[in-house]
């Protein structure tokens, strides 16, 4: 695994190697994240103790400046958390194009921030000026960070989690743009397919980002629900607004969310797809993140 890993510059986070793609023979089950100070191995079945501990021992020479190597095993109920080497360190700052977040280990199956992620971030710091956003399903709201700091009027932040929104307003304060030059940024706790009114409330918005999950047991089937998303976008939006629509399911493709964009809302033109970092190869197209941009222009 440690033969795979081609990177050099440690200063930003990033995902070390990316097993999941299935593009490494035998090595599907894994991934390894660089959150500094903390190496992170994921595991998603058991595998011989002896060969962990030799790649956790290679990985640690590998970054000078790593102070834990620590191993989450998802294959396990809620997925604990384990120092392999060096410190028990359970929180730390990350950096990614000069923009901090908070990480958390072992407290929950996902840490905070999803690196595949990394080049939609940049596009939305680079296409924020002046605009209103609307952030959907918006977890620890890294995009508002980089929405803000790109310098956006406005951002609406919408999630079910009000624990994840209260990190995204930590993430938020460790940039210092929690009020930056009187600028809203608003987080609300709320069911997307049951809160249309508020969410309008805030509108209407320049640029949409809707980052879903795949399935959450009793709240999003994103095959059924995305196009209930997908219809609203013209109460919603501008005319002229930009649309980041994303998915995550290794069972549906870029095709599934064109498909549904021309049905639902056929006043949207697909512009490009952003490709992910270089890390996360895939050996099958379409298996993993999809980032579609869209620009909602009416007819009449």
């Amino acid at each position: 695994m440690i033969k795979h890993i081609t990177a050099t510059n440690f200063t930003d986070c990033q995902r070390l190697f990316h097993g999941r793609g299935h593009a490494y023979e035998n090595l599907s089950h894994v991934n390894v994240d660089w959150l500094s100070p903390v190496i992170l191995i994921t595991l998603y079945q058991a595998v011989d103790e002896a060969w962990l501990l030799t790649q956790a021992k290679a990985l640690q020479m590998l970054i000078s400046e790593c102070c834990s190597v620590q191993v989450q095993r998802r294959y396990e109920k809620f997925s604990p958390t384990q120092v392999l080497l060096g410190e028990a360190i359970n929180k730390t700052v990350v950096t990614e194009n000069d923009l901090s977040y908070h990480i958390e280990f072992g407290k929950a199956q996902n840490s905070g921030l999803f690196l595949d992620m990394s080049n939609g971030r940049a596009w939305v710091k680079e296409h924020a000026e002046g605009q209103s956003v609307l952030n959907l399903f918006a977890y620890t709201c890294a995009f508002s960070v980089a929405a803000t700091a790109g310098g956006a009027s406005k951002v609406v932040n919408i999630d079910l989690s009000k624990a994840s929104l209260s990190k995204g307003r930590e993430n938020h304060q460790l940039n210092q743009l929690a009020k930056k030059d009187g600028k809203k940024i608003i987080f609300e706790g709320l069911d997307i397919f049951k809160s249309n009114s508020r969410i309008k409330k805030y509108g209407k918005y320049d640029l949409l980002i809707c980052d879903p999950p795949s399935f959450q047991k009793g709240s999003v089937n994103i095959t059924r629900d995305y196009a209930k998303i997908i219809r609203r976008i013209p109460q919603w939006m501008n005319a002229g607004a930009k649309l980041m629509l994303c998915l995550n399911s290794p069972d549906l493709d870029e095709q599934f969310l064109k498909d549904e964009v021309a049905r639902e809302c056929p006043d949207c033109t697909f512009e490009q797809q952003l490709t992910n970092p270089e890390v996360f190869k895939e050996a099958h197209q379409g298996k993993g993140l999809k980032v579609l941009i869209f620009t909602y222009q009416p007819k009449s």
